[in-house]
């Protein structure tokens, strides 16, 4: 019998044991959790904003669907437990490192559990907008680090692929102004000793870009030049995707 997307996993899948107390199945943190044997796809795209994640995991999801794939659609802030309360806590603007690296833990956790790791059970290709490792780069750059947060996110599955999509300042920043300007948060304004927005931004996603690099190559990223049109940059993203779903069953010619 197939199960569907909110299937439970069993018990002795690496990763997961059964709590006693109410005999619930969870995931232990202790390790990555193993979904080598699932039928599903987990594809990231990462990448600053401005890049075109959305752009491109919107013609992504049309795309799969009208190949007869299943498509879940994640991403950073959008847990039914802690997304709302999260971006709340980001209007104030007085957060610690600690506690919104916590916060984003707790997201990524919860959607981890109750929606990516359902739907790759179940056979469905899940794109997430950004994983942990956007989370890492932000807070590598704010001074967080890195081994602690690897090791908050140890539990995380390795994706059958990553997308970055990497794009220049120059490229970024008339895209960022035709969105309605610069960001609180993306112009690194919570911690660094800027007052003007346009100097804080541009500092900002330079010291950005370089972690984001570094992640590139310790986690073989799938790097795309995000600096040119859309319909250029989605033939080479599809292109990635389509090798890492091409062996799952019910694929079309």
């Amino acid at each position: 019998m197939e199960r569907d997307a909110r299937s439970a996993p069993d018990p002795q899948e690496p990763g997961f044991r059964r709590l006693m107390f109410d005999n619930a199945i969870r995931c232990t943190g202790a390790a990555p959790v193993n979904i080598a044997s699932y039928p599903g796809r987990l594809i990231v795209l990462e990448g600053t904003d401005g890049a075109g994640r959305s752009t491109h995991i919107a013609l992504l999801r049309e795309w799969l669907e009208t190949q007869g794939f299943g498509v879940l659609h994640t991403g950073l802030t959008r847990s039914h437990l802690i997304g709302e309360g999260l971006r709340r806590a980001k209007q104030g603007t007085t957060l610690s490192r600690i506690t919104l690296d916590l916060f984003y833990a707790t997201d990524f956790a919860d959607r981890l559990e109750n929606d990516i790791l359902p739907a790759l059970r179940a056979g469905f290709v899940v794109l997430t907008d950004r994983y942990f490792y956007s989370i890492m780069a932000r807070s590598i750059v704010r001074g967080t680090n890195p081994e602690w947060l690897h090791d908050l996110y140890r539990y995380a599955p390795i994706p059958h692929g990553v997308i970055y999509l990497r794009v220049s300042i120059p490229h970024l920043i008339p895209r960022v102004l035709a969105r309605g300007g610069f960001d609180y948060w993306e112009s690194g304004m919570d911690f660094q000793e800027e007052h003007d927005f346009y100097r804080s931004f541009v500092r900002y996603q330079e010291r950005l870009l370089k972690v984001f690099d570094e992640l590139s190559q310790k986690y073989a990223f799938q790097v795309i030049d995000a600096n040119r049109g859309v319909d250029e940059v989605f033939k080479d993203v599809r292109s990635g995707i389509q090798k890492w779903v091409s062996d799952m069953k019910g694929v079309q010619a």
